[in-house]
């Protein structure tokens, strides 16, 4: 009887426990979900931001402060000066996406 080390990998059989059965994926799946759903339940309880400053619009849609400037200039993106912090509401930035929105064309 050859010794197992010595094999080839190749050559090697599949034992047992190196199988994954549909079982195993079903497991795997509920595993999944179950956390899935812990992790939006987190989400949902965190509360959303109303008013975004600058940086985080920049961030947000990954364009420079020149970008932001002009969209703020020709009245694109409404926005709210306080105290020379300029405010954003998170509304105005996902109605300013919806409308800019372009039909794809299909192959």
């Amino acid at each position: 009887m050859p010794n197992e080390r010595n094999q080839h990998p190749e050559n090697r059989g599949i034992y047992r426990e190196q199988l994954v059965t549909t079982h195993d994926l079903q497991n795997l799946k509920e595993e999944l979900l179950s956390d899935f759903r812990k992790l939006l339940k987190e989400q949902n309880h965190q509360p959303v931001k109303k008013w975004l400053k600058s940086y985080e619009v920049r961030k947000l849609l990954n364009i420079s402060p020149g970008t932001l400037q002009n969209l703020r200039i020709n009245g694109t993106l409404p926005y709210t000066k306080i105290g020379g912090v300029i405010y954003y509401e998170q509304s105005d930035i996902q109605q300013m996406l919806e409308s800019r929105k372009t039909k794809g064309h299909f192959v």
